[in-house]
């Protein structure tokens, strides 16, 4: 028997519509598809304990740099450098006991964070914030100590960049000399908190990823001088905070100078 191909011109417009939807949402279906790698092919099958504050850091375009320092390398047989995706194995303590949870990462055409996702979508509510009883302080609690260390992201970094190749020598050297400062008085040591700032030029959005990128990267740095990752928060809130509200508009080489108090990286140190 003779096979016959479809003439869509032969085909009603209402089933031909019906058709080109179905097809549609199959593309999309196929497009959007996530295949995770079966777990037993794993360089650490059993998984690893992650830091959910790292985690809730994780977002669209940060660098493989600032995920390797937030997540590690990855757990399969991927690479580092020349692949897309990046899969992990994380492991998360509840009701006594520990849930194993895989985690994927897929970076677009620049190397950065395109998307995120769990394999099983419940592992996602390890990431919420968990609400907490008021705590009762005692009256002999000593009072916390909290000092602010302000720097400039033009000292500290190449003008738009995050990276820890773009930090300029007299940014590693204030750094050198803070993490000095903080290392000296460990013992008393209980949190410290770094916030990216940015200046409103430019999106919303991309000052976002700009300001949480420096804060990562200046964690990073911190890490690698001794001092406990465990203890570092990082925030990034674009051009939110301003310090100087009073420049004209514009982007002009003047207006970026005026600009450039609001460009910093603030630090809290505090201690008992």
């Amino acid at each position: 028997m003779k096979q016959r191909s479809m003439d869509v011109r032969s085909v009603p417009k209402t089933m031909l519509a019906v058709f080109l939807a179905i097809a549609a949402g199959l593309a999309f279906a196929q497009s959007t598809e996530v295949k995770f790698p079966d777990r037993d092919s794993a360089m650490h099958k059993e998984g690893i304990f992650v830091s959910v504050e790292n985690l809730r850091n994780v977002g669209p375009g940060l660098t493989k740099n600032q995920m390797y320092d937030l997540l590690g390398p990855p757990h399969f047989h991927e690479g580092v450098f020349g692949v897309k995706v990046w899969n992990y194995i994380f492991n998360f303590r509840q009701n006594g006991g520990v849930v194993t949870c895989q985690y994927q990462v897929q970076f677009d055409k620049d190397k950065l964070v395109r998307e995120t996702y769990w394999k099983y979508p419940a592992c996602a509510d390890f990431l919420k914030e968990k609400v907490v009883a008021p705590v009762v302080v005692p009256i002999a609690a000593k009072p916390e100590k909290m000092r602010r260390y302000d720097l400039s992201a033009d000292t500290l970094f190449i003008f738009g960049r995050s990276d820890l190749d773009d930090m300029l020598p007299a940014g590693r050297k204030q750094l050198d000399d803070l993490s000095d400062k903080i290392k000296s008085n460990t013992a008393a040591l209980k949190r410290i908190t770094i916030t990216g700032h940015t200046d409103r030029i430019g999106s919303e959005a991309s000052n976002l990823r700009l300001s949480l990128a420096r804060a990562a990267t200046v964690r990073g740095y911190l890490r690698s001088q001794g001092i406990d990752g465990n203890l570092i928060q990082i925030h990034g809130v674009g051009a939110s905070q301003p310090v100087v509200t009073t420049c004209a508009p514009g982007k002009s080489a003047a207006v970026i100078a005026c600009l450039q108090p609001n460009r910093r990286v603030t630090l809290d140190v505090s201690s008992e």
